[in-house]
């Protein structure tokens, strides 16, 4: 197994199906097969993020029945996870995370490896540029990190002591915490609570408890237990009991973003009380971190109207 980085753009003119399948020219395929069962970082060009901005892991390579000599990656969906802060290619001290790509006047090269589509990470490299990207979100929508003993069981086995995850040293494997659910959980929370700006999508409350801390909830659209991946474009900020509703069927949201109910569920003075007025999704204030119209769509064909 080996650890890569993908290239792609949420625009791109290639077959590819962003958290399910990378398509790529048989030039890559090697290197690809390489990294069965393994972690790749997601890398959107100058088009998208223009920086490192989720990991996946491969599970298989196929060919790709409609050209010859491509092939697809294909990922497994429910591993996708969004880096809490996008990562530049160089960290702040100037220094390329890919330290191939740099050149003798610390600059990146123009071409060559720089034009790759996949291009193989060492161990280091893919430590370095994960930490980054799960760097703490400050302020007071950010959750406490998990507490040392639970560090402790997402790094169990390693052979050296773990250190608790404030300030990780990149002599750890993080293969295995990203398969923490315990973390992926609080990450994906800090993640939409941040987006939404801790405001509840579908009443519009802003609420906070005494210490300051956000009561609405990060919602997975569509939920672990069907693959659903841990990023903000598949979450809603709701309130405990929009939660519930939601995850029930009681509530759902259509393609224009109009919030469906299901009346003969639902009471209308419930309505009046939870819903905001007009019944439209207040999305975040960046269209990259809009919930996914197949996410959406998901819901709504198999948990909307379909549960007690």
């Amino acid at each position: 197994m080996a650890q890569a980085v993908f290239i792609r753009n949420p625009e791109s003119i290639y077959r590819d199906e962003p958290g399910l399948r990378y398509n790529l020219p048989n030039q890559c395929l090697g290197m690809v097969k390489d990294t069965l069962g393994d972690w790749v970082v997601v890398y959107e060009g100058k088009r998208g993020a223009f920086g490192n901005v989720a990991v996946q892991k491969v599970v298989a390579v196929e060919p790709d029945p409609l050209r010859v000599g491509w092939h697809f990656a294909v990922f497994a969906p429910e591993t996708l996870l969004q880096f809490e802060t996008t990562v530049p290619r160089a960290s702040a001290d100037g220094l390329l995370y890919e330290r191939r790509l740099q050149g003798p006047d610390g600059r990146a090269y123009s071409g060559g490896l720089n034009t790759s589509a996949v291009r193989r990470l060492t161990p280091a490299e893919f430590a370095a540029i994960v930490n980054a990207g799960l760097a703490e979100i400050e302020g007071a929508d950010a959750l406490p990190r998990l507490a040392e003993e639970e560090q402790a069981q997402a790094f169990q086995g390693f052979a050296e002591e773990t250190a608790p995850f404030g300030a990780p040293p990149l002599k750890h494997d993080r293969t295995k915490l990203l398969g923490y659910r315990p973390y992926r959980e609080q990450a994906f929370q800090r993640m939409v609570k941040r987006a939404y700006d801790s405001r509840c999508a579908i009443s519009g409350l802003q609420l906070r408890n005494g210490g300051g801390r956000p009561e609405v909830q990060a919602a997975h659209i569509r939920p672990v237990r069907d693959k659903g991946p841990d990023i903000v474009a598949n979450g809603l900020a709701l309130s405990g009991t929009l939660h519930w509703m939601f995850d029930r069927g009681l509530i759902g949201i259509a393609e224009d973003h109009t919030i469906l109910i299901s009346h003969n569920k639902v009471p209308e003075d419930v309505v009046r009380r939870l819903i905001v007025p007009g019944q439209k999704l207040l999305p975040p204030a960046s269209r990259r971190d809009y919930p996914h119209p197949e996410f959406l769509r998901y819901h709504r064909e198999h948990i909307f109207g379909q549960m007690g």
